[in-house]
């Protein structure tokens, strides 16, 4: 089986379109969404229209932002720039897709026998897997050997390997306009494939993987797209203008 794997959306539909255009030629049987569909972006309801017409054929969960955008908790934990640009996601969803969001299941799920996915950390939906420690914990959570984690918005793997009882656990950042990983049965992995709407690893170019579960290949993407339009997309909604100048530079 081979999967389209995005994460962090964040209603940027110039980088989703940007990515639907690189991926066009490529082969791939399902989607997988790793959550933050909305948030910080002002395109919110072409983004979920986009995700509601794949019906049976994604595979999701929420994420954070998924969960406060749509009504199911209180901003009051984000910072001013992310809590308003929440309250006005909410205020001009469509009455369609604030239904859909609110449907956003929450992770960790499983995709394949030895393949789950999840948001934040097979711990918790809004924990971040920076550090050896946080992956540790996430590790420990599930017993898969592939775990798709997203939230950081930063192209990552955590490698845990195991030999006569001695732990090693290895941490890479992934860069590159394309990156192939090989994955060894006799490892445990965790990946972040990057966000496809807002990077935050000093590359604005949007990011998706495709991972190939019979082969145990994972291939990551970066792709080009029209920042500057989403920038003044953003302006011209009234959002603060930091989440929009923060996409020229991938910060």
């Amino acid at each position: 089986m081979r999967y389209l794997i995005l994460s962090d959306i964040h209603a940027n539909w110039e980088a989703l379109q940007a990515v639907r255009a690189h991926v066009r030629r490529k082969r791939f049987d399902r989607v997988v969404f790793l959550g933050d569909a909305v948030g910080y972006g002002a395109s919110p309801n072409r983004v979920l229209d986009w995700l509601r017409s794949l019906g049976s054929t994604l595979a999701m969960v929420r994420g954070n932002h998924d969960r406060v955008c749509a009504g199911l908790d209180s901003a009051e934990h984000f910072n001013r720039y992310a809590r308003q640009a929440a309250e006005w996601t909410l205020s001009n969803l469509e009455e369609r897709n604030l239904e859909y969001l609110q449907s956003f299941p929450t992770g960790p799920i499983d995709l394949e026998k030895d393949v789950a996915i999840c948001h934040g950390s097979s711990v918790d939906e809004d924990a971040y897997i920076f550090s050896a420690y946080d992956a540790q914990l996430a590790f420990a959570a599930t017993s898969q050997q592939l775990i798709l984690f997203g939230h950081t918005h930063v192209p990552s793997l955590f490698m845990l390997r195991e030999d006569n009882g001695k732990q090693t656990l290895r941490v890479r950042l992934l860069t590159g306009r394309r990156l192939v990983l090989d994955l060894d049965p006799g490892n445990r992995y965790l990946i972040n494939p990057g966000s496809v709407g807002q990077p935050r690893d000093r590359d604005p170019r949007a990011c998706y993987a495709i991972l190939d579960s019979e082969q145990r290949r994972i291939y990551l993407y970066r792709v080009i797209y029209r920042a500057s339009v989403t920038r003044r997309r953003i302006l011209n909604a009234g959002l603060p203008p930091v989440l929009g100048d923060r996409l020229l530079y991938g910060a």
